[in-house]
């Protein structure tokens, strides 16, 4: 039988409760992988727990919170140290889309977006990655977007973002390669999750399903040998 490399290690998953992070959890769960989940939802974050608990023999723990605030991210990070020894894996997957015309977009607007989807992954990368490189072995997965690649109309903020979170992932990896800690930027196109919905002009029903990407994702960072892939795009096979 093939050794999962996987098996106890532990992984703190920003966003859990959205589409893509709930389905990554359950997805690494089956790996059993131990579980540090967060985002805002306490009653959500609660209930993902109880039912992994009791299906996967894993440990699972949580801390809700704001996490753009600096206090709320400390405690993040603090229940974090008292529950695990240490992170192997790292899923920056936490988000907020912002869709408006430039002339609409506030300050506020360009800052929360990149506060959310470029600084928090920093923050995060920049605690944990120390334990990958002390133990020689690590995972950190940021969750891009096809527009890490691209700009759409009325998506200033937004694609501002994720090309930075693209841009972090490749420094990354060339600076934590030698330590054996794999870097990765996974960019989907739409799926099919409470942000997919709030995409104009497109068909829901052709967005990509989360668990193809949660199980994509576990797949890529399974595989231990001299390849890597530094980076992915998942398209949708359909676009209308």
């Amino acid at each position: 039988m093939e050794e999962n490399i996987l098996n106890k290690k532990n992984c703190l998953i920003t966003g859990a409760t959205g589409g893509i992070g709930k389905e990554i959890a359950i997805a690494l769960a089956k790996n059993s992988c131990n579980l540090f989940l967060t985002g805002r939802n306490n009653k959500e974050l609660l209930k993902i727990k109880k039912d992994l608990e009791k299906k996967f023999d894993i440990e699972v723990d949580f801390q809700s919170g704001d996490i753009t605030r600096k206090n709320e991210f400390e405690k993040i990070i603090k229940k974090t140290r008292s529950s695990f020894k240490n992170i192997d894996i790292l899923i920056n997957s936490a988000g907020i889309f912002v869709e408006r015309s430039i002339e609409k977009t506030t300050i506020d607007d360009f800052q929360q977006c990149f506060k959310i989807n470029a600084i928090i992954p920093f923050l995060f990368c920049k605690e944990f990655s120390r334990d990958m490189k002390k133990n020689h072995w690590g995972r950190i997965v940021n969750i891009g977007s096809s527009s890490s690649y691209q700009g759409f109309q009325n998506g200033s903020a937004y694609c501002s973002s994720k090309h930075a979170v693209l841009g972090l992932s490749r420094a990354l990896f060339n600076e934590f390669k030698k330590k054996n800690v794999r870097v990765f930027c996974v960019s989907p196109g739409s799926s099919k999750t409470k942000m997919g919905k709030k995409c104009k002009n497109q068909n829901f029903e052709t967005f990509i399903n989360p668990k193809e990407i949660a199980e994509y994702i576990v797949n890529l960072i399974k595989f231990d040998e001299e390849m890597v892939v530094e980076e992915s795009r998942l398209n949708r096979i359909k676009i209308e």
